[in-house]
């Protein structure tokens, strides 16, 4: 029998990857999209590179939880080139996160909102209470900002300063870039002058000014502010007057002379004087933090002071002009449904002053 020739080992070629193994990068045609998704683009800063996801996430997305943060990140969270997504990977400079999350069922908001002035630089609006000014973990299409973009599609309209959700009153909006530049150096020097109505709870003195700074307090709300007993908050100050006087209750002018987070409400707080209907600084953390997860239900309204939002309201606004430099004044009258409740509580004197 012939010998059969020994064939050489041939070296075991590697797996060629098919398209069934290759891994999948996303791009935005291939992300969850549509009107039932929320799509948030979130460009990374030079001084976060290398931070782990969910720290970056964190800071970025404070109003999330560090549990809820941790949901997400499995399947809401996508790196831009297609890298595996843990919570302890690194984020690099200048790199896309995208977030793609089906939208919330958001609670009913009012969504009309009227206008006092308008020109081709500057709008002036009535906020309701009860409308948020922008996106939170609870709401998307029912705030201000999206609002305004459906009311005047394609134009720019920035906001040029908040007032709290439950606030109303008069909001200023600038139209443009040259007006919302202007409104914002406005507002840095102290050019604009903000006069609320507040109905606050006994009888704080005639007139006065509160210098008090204040902080943000490390509470499970992460939104409540407080007085910055160590001299390391933030400079606030407001002047107060009292209009009108009831038998357990003020009607008080407030102005502003700073713009920190909550001032007015935290300012009557410490008066030893909250503002009806306050659900955080008057009630308490505990029951606003219920009403968030529940709802403003009977049992809780009671702790309300029987108003389903507090009673402070945004009543004139005075500001230069970003055209003319003149300076502009709008007011608006308190709502009727602090007007309602101001006439269940009955004039401490016989003719008090009006101020509606």
């Amino acid at each position: 029998m012939p010998t059969l020739p020994i064939l050489p080992i041939l070296p075991t070629l590697p797996t060629l990857p098919t398209a069934a193994t290759l891994p999948i990068v996303p791009s935005l045609q291939t992300l969850p999209s549509g009107p039932d998704v929320i799509e948030l683009d979130i460009l990374v800063p030079s001084e976060c590179g290398g931070w782990r996801l969910d720290h970056f996430l964190k800071r970025r997305i404070g109003r999330l939880s560090r549990t809820r943060i941790q949901s997400i990140i499995g399947d809401q969270i996508f790196f831009s080139d297609g890298r595996s997504v843990r919570p302890a990977a690194p984020v690099r400079a200048g790199e896309t996160i995208w977030l793609r999350r089906p939208a919330p069922i958001e609670p009913e908001v009012p969504r009309h909102f009227e206008v006092l002035y308008e020109d081709p630089s500057v709008l002036c609006i009535d906020k309701p209470a009860g409308l948020p000014m922008h996106t939170t973990a609870k709401f998307w299409r029912n705030t201000l900002t999206a609002l305004l973009r459906e009311r005047y599609p394609g134009q720019r309209m920035d906001v040029a300063h908040r007032i709290d959700r439950e606030t109303s009153g008069v909001l200023l909006i600038a139209r443009g870039h040259d007006a919302a530049s202007f409104l914002t150096r406005a507002f840095a020097r102290r050019a604009i002058e903000k006069t609320y109505l507040a109905l606050v709870k006994g009888h704080p003195p005639d007139e006065g000014r509160i210098d008090l700074p204040l902080r943000l307090l490390d509470t499970k709300s992460r939104i409540m502010m407080g007085p910055a007993a160590d001299g390391n908050g933030l400079p606030a100050v407001t002047r107060f007057r009292v209009l009108r006087r009831f038998r357990a209750h003020a009607l008080c002018e407030a102005s502003p002379e700073t713009g920190r987070q909550h001032q007015i409400r935290v300012h009557f707080r410490a008066l030893g004087h909250p503002i009806v209907g306050d659900k955080l600084y008057g009630a308490g953390e505990a029951l606003f933090m219920r009403s968030c997860e529940e709802g403003v239900t009977p049992e809780l309204l009671a702790h309300f002071d029987g108003l389903a939002r507090h009673a402070l309201h945004a009543h004139r606004l005075t500001f230069p002009h970003p055209v003319t430099r003149e300076p502009m004044t709008v007011e608006s009258p308190l709502p009727p449904d602090l007007t309602a409740y101001i006439e269940t509580l009955g004039p401490e004197s016989p003719d008090p002053e009006s101020i509606a």
